[in-house]
């Protein structure tokens, strides 16, 4: 099986209010980003919350009721940046039948379940253990990274990024290219909000 890990964990600086909670049609931002996932087929849908906690846990809870979703904790949110969640997640998964974790960002509600469900494709049919989405040439999430990578990324230093790990591992990379730039999109600004919004 693949596991999702949803990053919500941020604070929102740049948007100046919790984006995991602002309006996206007739939901959240996190409401719309589980729904993708569910859509695609994914089974254990993982959130890592940390700003805006509570809020976002009652959403969790109540999405509970129609998809496979649960959240985890990152109680180093406010110092960690991705790679904290990242790795709160791979030590909350220990499963033994899970293969795989993609990962996707919480505040990138434009993304596409066609595309979640390429990026799993293409780790079944060719077991590389780093599947990346790309469009033109940039890379973009949601990444799927497989069980036998988990251990290396658990022991990143703070200092170190995904990118860094990515990079590490440029030759390991099966691209996934995609033919919409939602792989790249995400929510930073009120401006970004303002644009994308449905």
């Amino acid at each position: 099986m693949i596991a999702t890990i949803i990053l919500a964990a941020g604070q929102s600086k740049r948007m100046g209010q919790p984006k995991m909670l602002l309006p996206w049609g007739n939901v959240t931002v996190i409401e719309q980003v589980i729904h993708i996932f569910a859509v695609a087929g994914m089974e254990d849908i993982l959130v890592i919350t940390g700003g805006a906690h509570e809020r976002v846990q009652e959403i969790i809870v109540k999405s509970h009721t129609n998809f496979p979703v649960r959240s985890v904790y990152n109680k180093d949110y406010e110092s960690g940046e991705m790679l904290s969640s990242i790795q709160c997640g791979l030590r909350d998964l220990t499963e033994k039948g899970i293969e795989a974790a993609i990962i996707g960002l919480g505040d990138q509600p434009q993304v596409e379940a066609s595309s979640v469900r390429r990026v799993c494709e293409a780790f079944r049919q060719t077991r590389s253990p780093l599947v990346v989405p790309s469009y033109r040439m940039r890379r973009g999430h949601p990444w799927l990274a497989a069980r036998s990578l988990w251990d290396e990324i658990l022991s990143l230093r703070p200092d170190q990024t995904p990118r860094d790990f990515l990079n590490a591992h440029a030759e390991d990379v099966h691209y996934v290219e995609m033919d919409s730039p939602s792989i790249l999109s995400d929510l930073d600004t009120p401006e970004d909000y303002r644009v994308a919004r449905p």
